[in-house]
């Protein structure tokens, strides 16, 4: 049973909710990792290490800030340490899976990673576009100056600077042609969506393997992989002689879910 408010969810009513609202899948990947760590062991010192993070980052110093927060969180001493044992785990099944073969995902991953400042001027019409190129090509006025009088993009708060930015997350026609001109080199005019637009590359930030990125790629991999598991997943719940069924083998299992 569980009571928030003045609503009463039955455990039936429960799984049917995680159903409604499509959070099935986030149930299916953590029932998935449990099975996958069930296995994996901490020694004590890595256990109570786990235990110490996991009270840091909440900042549960005294003995009473941890009590307080565990009411409003309704957890016990025991299930608080449980879930910091449980993280541990799983960065250790992380490392051991993907954490000793990143140099050739890396070399697949850097040319989204690398990092870009460049300049940006936008306009929908071709013909002051074209005549803005020349005028920045022949040194009549600079980039910054053109774009302050007729760009028509939030860029002109900044002088049509933009970055630094990864190129994956920047539009794919610009991220293409970024990725392949020089520093200062100026792009002719080009159409982007419904925008005609001027650009410069100032300055390429070249990605590399620290410790940052590789915790990101392992992450990276360990989401791709948990992916595809719940994907493949076929589960089954049934209420009696109700049942809630995602593949195709039929289970009979009362009033549990199972996992096939």
């Amino acid at each position: 049973m569980l009571q928030v408010g003045d609503n009463r969810l039955t455990s039936e009513q429960l799984i049917q909710s995680l159903v409604k609202y499509q959070m099935m899948p986030q149930l299916l990947g953590e029932l998935i990792i449990d099975n996958v760590i069930a296995e994996i062991k901490l020694t004590p010192t890595e256990a109570k290490s786990a235990c110490e993070q996991l009270a840091a980052r909440y900042q549960l110093t005294s003995p009473e800030q941890r009590r307080f927060w565990l009411q409003k969180n309704g957890l016990t001493s025991e299930q608080l340490d449980e879930i910091a044992i449980r993280q541990c785990k799983i960065e250790k099944f992380k490392q051991i899976n993907w954490g000793g073969d990143l140099d050739s995902y890396f070399r697949q991953r850097k040319p989204q990673l690398d990092r870009v400042i460049y300049s940006l001027l936008r306009t929908n019409d071709i013909g002051i576009a074209q005549e803005l190129y020349f005028r920045i090509s022949e040194g009549e006025q600079s980039f910054a100056e053109l774009v302050r009088e007729y760009s028509q993009g939030s860029e002109v708060e900044t002088d049509g600077v933009i970055g630094p930015v990864e190129l994956q997350s920047i539009h794919p026609v610009i991220a293409k042609i970024l990725s392949s001109v020089q520093p200062q080199q100026l792009v002719p005019p080009t159409q982007v969506g419904e925008w005609i637009v001027l650009m410069r590359l100032e300055k390429i930030i070249s990605a590399k393997l620290d410790e940052m990125t590789r915790q990101r790629l392992i992450n990276e991999r360990f989401h791709e992989w948990l992916q595809a598991q719940i994907q493949a997943q076929k589960w089954q719940i049934g209420y009696g002689e109700e049942e809630i069924t995602d593949g195709i083998r039929k289970v009979e299992c009362g009033r549990e879910m199972v996992l096939q």
